[in-house]
């Protein structure tokens, strides 16, 4: 169709991907709509050696925002058609200037700027997901430009494919996040060249259903403590030990340190960093207990080799560094246990579950397990089924019978 402003405005917004609209009077001129709802004029066309490219001349102007209008971007294209004619190639130029930058340098600016505002195991997260599938599928030397909405879709079908449905939706999330930035980043007039558009709107992503996996008191628990006792590596079992007493995360074991515990509580950073709140849990007997005996070894340790006891609990291979990874062992142990498909985050999820189940309200479950957020907790509401059945039999109990089921003390006799 021939495309006016008017035209442009009320195209229909796909279901998922994006649509291409092209102007009859220009062969190669059109708007693409994104299932996001971001419109863009693009102009198709093949370079001398027979290549296709698409260059994005800019979004769509819509109720005074910036941007080009259809007759202003029809006369960009047409420019760019005379030099395409000539030999000439505009995605070439854009690449050939050095103020653009490229997805390796959008993944090293946006982890500079995570590890300053996350906390250290969520920017290992992004770290992680960034070497296994952004650069990878993206490729480091591709400008952020030239990013289409059809490679966020490969990426997303790719990840899918390889690592499941969860990390794919993970990895979209974190690449949205990193252009989002690259916009405001934009927006400086001493650091240009990162992006015009997120390329990510209007990827459709794969459907998610809480994950309540929890280890059974009666029926897997004691596998999985006999699994313990029996494994080899002492250093691993008491990591895991630690977070199945604590409900911490695998993160904050691995790197706790001797400083963080004092008085009966452990201290550390919240999850969300931006807010630098302490979380305080304190910490049960059987906790307690296995912290002392492993500073005591440590100790031991440090004086038979004349240096000073290490900053952390759990000391890894490299002197002055933690631990970093408890995978082998864990596998081992959970398969010596039988629950092959409980992840070590589980142990979290385990931990809040018997809280629930014992009638613990679900802000002190919050409490002890560091949720900044309410709704974060309210996903372990569903366990408290059995408190509340013994709640309402009570009930039942003194109407059916007339006598309360437990010992009615008076309370109206005065404070005493």
């Amino acid at each position: 169709m021939k495309l006016y402003d008017t035209i442009v405005k009320k195209l229909p917004v796909p279901k998922a991907g994006n649509k291409i609209t092209y102007d009859d009077d220009m062969p190669g001129f059109g708007v693409r709509v994104t299932a996001g709802g971001s419109r863009s004029f693009v102009l198709n066309y093949r370079t001398r050696s027979g290549r296709e490219r698409r260059f994005t001349i800019g979004a769509v102007r819509i109720a005074g925002s910036e941007g080009w209008s259809v007759a202003a971007a029809r006369k960009e294209a047409d420019r760019l058609k005379r030099e395409i004619d000539g030999g000439s190639d505009p995605l070439a130029q854009v690449q050939a200037d050095r103020s653009q930058k490229t997805i390796g340098d959008l993944c090293k600016k946006f982890m500079e700027e995570s590890r300053e505002t996350n906390s250290e195991g969520t920017a290992d997260g992004y770290q992680g997901q960034i070497d296994n599938y952004v650069l990878p599928i993206l490729k480091s030397g591709t400008l952020v430009a030239d990013v289409e909405p059809e490679d966020i879709q490969n990426l997303h079908r790719k990840v899918s494919k390889e690592g499941g449905p969860y990390a794919a939706n993970r990895v979209v999330a974190l690449v949205s996040h990193m252009f989002n930035r690259a916009i405001v980043w934009n927006g400086s007039k001493r650091d240009k060249g990162w992006a015009l558009i997120n390329p990510t709107k209007g990827t459709e992503r794969n459907a998610e259903h809480n994950r309540e996996r929890y280890v059974d008191p009666q029926t897997e628990l004691g596998g999985l403590l006999k699994a313990l006792d029996e494994h080899e590596d002492r250093q691993a079992v008491d990591v895991i030990k630690l977070a199945m007493l604590t409900g911490c995360r695998k993160t904050e074991a691995l790197k706790a340190r001797w400083d963080q515990f004092d008085g009966g509580n452990w201290t550390k950073l919240s999850h969300h960093t931006k807010q630098k709140k302490l979380h305080h849990t304190p910490l049960s007997a059987p906790a307690l207990m296995l912290l002392d005996r492993l500073r005591s070894d440590a100790e031991a340790k440090a004086k038979q080799e004349g240096v000073e006891v290490s900053p952390w609990v759990f000391p890894g291979r490299i002197v002055g560094q933690p631990r970093d990874s408890v995978k082998n062992a864990w596998a081992e142990i959970r398969e010596a246990a039988k629950i092959t498909d409980v992840r070590m985050h589980d142990l979290r999820h385990s931990f809040a579950s018997i809280l629930a189940s014992s009638g613990k309200s679900l802000q002190i479950i919050g409490k002890l397990l560091g949720h900044t957020n309410p709704n974060t907790t309210n996903r372990y509401a569903h366990l408290f089924v059995d408190p509340l059945r013994e709640a309402a039999n009570t009930v039942g109990a003194l109407i059916d019978t007339g006598k309360p089921s437990a010992e009615v003390v008076d309370i109206t006799r005065g404070r005493a």
